[in-house]
């Protein structure tokens, strides 16, 4: 259970029960303790309660259980700038008793508390309030009464103001508070009658991950006060930053009242730390000893990100270190008067209270006289000290930010007491006030006080508005809470944060510090976390292989579309070139004047047979199947072209089946040749009649016929699935290949055996006739013709399959090149050279000669 809701539960059955635990008579209950009076106060016709955080301490007492513990008391130095906002209610009432258009004819006093910003007395104080001065009720129901106050203004810390709620809230006494920040306060199931002028910390947390996250620091360390404002206060941050993308080195907490010990632990952990960023969600009190205790050796230079609780105290301004501090703040304001009612303050109206008479010793360093003539050890007072001639947190209004939301918490009540007790005429004071009707009258509050907005919404809260304030160090030495950038969180998302002037960082620079566990991982990388640590300390790896990250700090790389492919910076996807054979090509070149060149060698040596056509030797070699092989080996070098340039839908069909035609036309001149030899021979047998079965209408049809077994097999490989454009980007990730789908493999591999079935038959065939006589016998050249071209079709197989990108095009061309040169060199030049250089050979009578036959 909550040990401020345990210690109220505690103290209210001490109250409600003390008739049977104290032995009292049922007609009379005593409040235990001796009655606390206001340490400020003023009559009226209705009392407006107060608690503030004056003192940070109360005396320590040790229970020995045999006498009556001793009412607490605050003790220590005094916080100057809390006094301020205790005078600061003070001023706002009587400006309100002042005023002709609010309760007119109504005056306001007020009860003010110091609760030393301590649970106890705050739960003492909210007691005290509840019940009024008289220590002594006849109340036979109950020790407790209506309320004397209809409601309070506190408290300045948001434990206190926890445990005053959490009392207060059953007894529905409305409480305004102007300094409890606690996101838990907003929670009206718990806190129901709560209201406050301030901005929750919940907005105040968003903002402060907005703002580390806007300049880029993913690497922080975080302290906090180890209490209700900063424990909830740091984890709305946290989870804030988290959802930023910030990671937190370290997470400490100290209160003020923990052993040294802690607060020296917590100080060697911001030393030795590598976060060069430090969000401190403490409160004023408890920031003052941690930086106290960093200042005992040389501190670390860091970048503080202050909380609004002491981010603006002028205390803190004398630790140097912290120059350069950024941090959210309540907007400044100017209160008309407050000033003059601040410093109009004289010795004897200090001695009215001992807030006000310790405010003036020690702030001159004098004794005023009281009036039991106690001694304090110092000078006594003159009389004449003016507090205008001293600089101090309680004379200082430059900037009136917490001030003026006690100037509207005050107001806001006076709004609801006013909507209560007055109409259009006059008001009735006499009319008994309840806390319900003040706490409904208060959610209905509306109104503009010096250009100030005071509302408040379902949850109690007003807008959230702040400041980003800079401690900059001006030219006369001094250091200044400048306002750099605003928050508003009535604006939409992502424009609530702004900037409007440079921020002077902690080496006194506008160069923004980098607090970062790992430098950023630049385009072309990704992070990968590293094992065991926060998510932002990592190490940058470059993307794969066909992926690229375009972006600083990417946490993946992305793939690039099959036609892209990763410049060598790996940040952005470029087009894949393209390659294919084309004509520029140095290989192509070369490929297409051999292909030239060798059609031009087919129709050189059909105009010398031409010429020659009526020599023996052209006679004897079947000349019109020679001028048919003729034409087509300077097709089979022409259609060598079709491969060269960028496939199109025609090229694509035109080259694999003009060269499948074109190659089983030469296949069977050849083969016709053969059998004409094989026959020939036959013939000179006696009785035999064989050439009658093979004369000239047969070579033609049998040329035909086997070329037209040919042709049905390509008609039928481009009805079925013809060849046809294809960008192939997955052989080579990083260019595509322009080529020729074969469509139907089954069609080109017929083709290509078809082809090899007639060379295969033409090379058996002329090997059997080698052993004819050599002057008249073609066959051993075809023979030789037919062992290259087998041999140039046979390694084409594995090297057209391993080739890669446009070299399998080259390949291709190769092959068919080499077996056409080959055709024509075995078969023709031999012939050539009898006719152009060996003309007396080119006779009948010598091709007649008798070659003995070679054996086998």
């Amino acid at each position: 259970m909550n040990v401020h809701l345990l210690l109220t539960m505690t103290l209210l059955c001490i109250i409600s029960l003390c008739p049977a635990v104290c032995g009292i008579n049922l007609g009379t209950c005593i409040l235990q303790g001796d009655p606390q009076l206001p340490d400020l106060f003023e009559d009226g016709d209705f009392i407006i309660g107060g608690a503030f955080t004056i003192h940070y301490y109360v005396r320590a007492e040790k229970y020995t259980y045999t006498r009556r513990p001793q009412p607490l008391v605050c003790s220590g130095s005094m916080d100057l700038r809390g006094l301020r906002l205790a005078r600061a209610l003070e001023f706002t009432v009587q400006e309100i008793n002042n005023s002709s258009d609010l309760l007119p004819g109504v005056t306001i006093g007020y009860h003010i508390y110091d609760s030393c910003a301590s649970v106890p007395m705050a739960i003492k104080v909210a007691l005290q309030l509840a019940n009024g001065l008289d220590p002594v009720f006849n109340d036979t129901d109950s020790c407790a009464k209506s309320a004397a106050v209809p409601a309070l203004v506190g408290d300045s810390a948001s434990t206190p103001a926890v445990s005053i709620s959490r009392l207060l809230g059953p007894l529905g006494v409305p409480q305004v508070s102007h300094y409890a920040t606690c996101a838990c306060l907003s929670d009206k199931r718990q806190h129901p009658t709560f209201f406050r002028t301030i901005p929750s910390d919940h907005h105040q947390a968003a903002a402060l991950a907005r703002m580390v996250k806007h300049f880029g620091w993913t690497w922080i360390g975080a302290v906090r006060s180890d209490s209700d404002y900063g424990n909830n206060g740091m984890a709305s941050f946290l989870k804030a930053a988290e959802q930023e993308g910030i990671c937190v080195e370290y997470s400490e907490a100290y209160y003020r009242t923990q052993p040294r010990s802690k607060l020296k632990r917590v100080a060697d952990v911001i030393r030795k730390s590598s976060a060069r960023v430090i969000v401190a969600f403490m409160g004023a009190g408890d920031i003052k000893f941690l930086l106290e205790e960093l200042s005992q050796q040389p501190p670390p230079p860091m970048q503080w990100i202050g909380s609004e609780a002491w981010v603006t105290d002028p205390q803190m301004m004398r630790f140097n270190f912290c120059i350069g501090a950024v941090g959210f703040a309540i907007p400044r304001s100017v209160i008309p008067g407050f000033r003059n009612f601040l410093l109009d303050l004289s010795p004897e109206q200090a001695l009215k209270f001992p807030l006000l008479t310790e405010l003036w010793e020690s702030s001159f360093s004098c004794s005023l006289k009281r009036q039991t003539g106690s001694s304090t050890g110092m000078p006594e007072c003159y009389g004449t000290e003016d507090l205008r001639a001293i600089q101090n947190p309680y004379t200082d209004t430059s900037q009136l930010r917490i001030s003026n939301m006690v100037y509207k918490a005050t107001y806001a009540i006076a709004h609801a007491l006013h909507s209560i007790i007055c109409n259009e005429k006059q008001c009735d004071k006499n009319i008994k006030v309840e806390h319900r009707r003040v706490f409904d009258q208060l959610k209905r509050v509306n109104f503009t006080k010096n250009n100030y907005p005071v509302s408040f919404d379902t949850n109690g809260d007003p807008v959230a508005r702040y400041e980003l304030v800079n401690w900059q160090l001006q030219g006369d030495g001094s250091v200044d809470f400048v306002t750099v950038g605003q928050y508003d969180a009535s604006k939409p998302k992502g424009q609530e944060f702004s900037l409007n002037r440079a921020i002077i960082w902690y080496d006194s620079s506008e160069k923004v510090p980098v607090s970062v566990c790992s430098d950023s991982c630049l385009p072309g990388t990704r992070k990968a976390v590293k094992k065991g640590r926060p998510v932002c300390c990592y190490d940058c790896i470059n993307c794969a292989d066909g992926e690229i990250s375009n972006e600083t700090d990417s946490l993946d790389c992305h793939e690039c579309l099959p036609e892209y492919w990763p410049n060598n910076e790996k940040d952005k996807c470029l087009p894949k070139p393209v390659e294919f054979l084309s004509w520029d090509d140095i290989l192509g070149i070369i490929l297409a004047a051999f292909s030239v060149a060798g059609s031009l060698v087919a129709l050189s040596i059909t105009l010398v047979f031409y010429k020659n056509r009526a020599s023996p030797i052209v006679k004897a070699n079947n000349s019109e199947l020679s001028f048919l092989l003729l034409f087509s080996l300077t097709l089979s070098f022409l259609c060598s072209l079709t491969f060269i340039g960028r496939p199109t839908e025609w090229s694509c069909m035109l080259r694999h089946t003009a060269f499948g035609i074109t190659f089983v036309l030469c296949i069977s001149c050849v083969l016709g040749k053969t059998i004409v030899v094989l026959i020939a021979f036959k013939a000179t047998l006696p009785g035999s009649n064989v050439m009658k079965w093979f004369g000239p209408l047969q070579q033609r049809l049998s040329v035909l016929g086997f070329t037209l077994v040919q042709v049905l097999i390509c008609v039928l490989w481009l009805k079925i699935s013809p060849p046809f454009p294809y960008n192939n980007m997955y052989q080579y990730k990083e260019k595509i290949i322009l080529e020729c789908s074969l469509g139907s493999a089954i069609g080109f591999w017929a083709v290509l055996g078809y082809i090899g079935l007639l060379a295969f038959l033409c090379f058996v065939l002329a090997f059997l006739a080698r052993k004819l006589p050599d002057n008249f016998n073609e066959a051993k050249f075809i023979t030789f013709s037919m062992l290259i071209f087998c041999a140039v079709w046979i390694t084409f197989i594995p090297s057209y399959v391993s080739s890669p990108g446009k070299f399998t095009v080259a390949v291709e061309i190769f092959a068919i090149l080499a077996s056409s040169f080959g055709l024509i060199l075995c078969i023709f030049a031999p012939k050539c050279f009898i006719i152009v250089f060996r003309p007396e050979q080119n006779t009948k009578k010598h091709l007649m000669g008798k070659v003995p036959s070679k054996a086998l």
